[in-house]
């Protein structure tokens, strides 16, 4: 096991609305309650949600979520109240400062990033650019 998958690269402190710290990534406390409640039903609780930005959509840049079962060596690790969340540094570069949050609605329910960053996006919401 190597340092990044023992030990967080950096934290998020448990602070209410889930301000990062710094530059980090912050985790409201939406986010990291639907979190838990994710990785219990999984049966996973080590793994984590990896959050990264990719090329493509009419503005340029999306984002992608998918689980992870660990870090990757290079990843930067947030944490907060045992949920982690993992991204790649380059996509680190479009996220610093980011928000993640979870909204439940009566027609649509999930993670929003409330991504400081932006610039500007589509008429969808499912590209950015910076």
């Amino acid at each position: 096991m190597n340092a990044v998958e023992s030990q967080p690269v950096a934290a998020v402190a448990p602070v209410p609305g889930g301000k990062p710290m710094g530059k980090g990534i912050g985790l409201t406390d939406s986010a990291v309650t639907r979190l838990q409640r994710l990785l219990a039903e999984r049966k996973t609780p080590e793994a984590g949600l990896r959050i990264a930005v990719k090329g493509g959509g009419c503005s340029g840049l999306a984002y992608h979520m998918e689980w992870a079962e660990k870090a990757r060596e290079r990843d930067k690790t947030f944490e907060r109240e045992g949920v982690r969340v993992f991204i790649d540094p380059k996509s680190y570069l479009y996220l610093m400062g980011t928000e993640l949050v979870f909204e439940e609605g009566l027609l649509a329910s999930g993670f929003k990033l409330q991504n400081p960053n932006v610039k500007g996006s589509c008429g969808c919401g499912d590209s950015f650019t910076v």
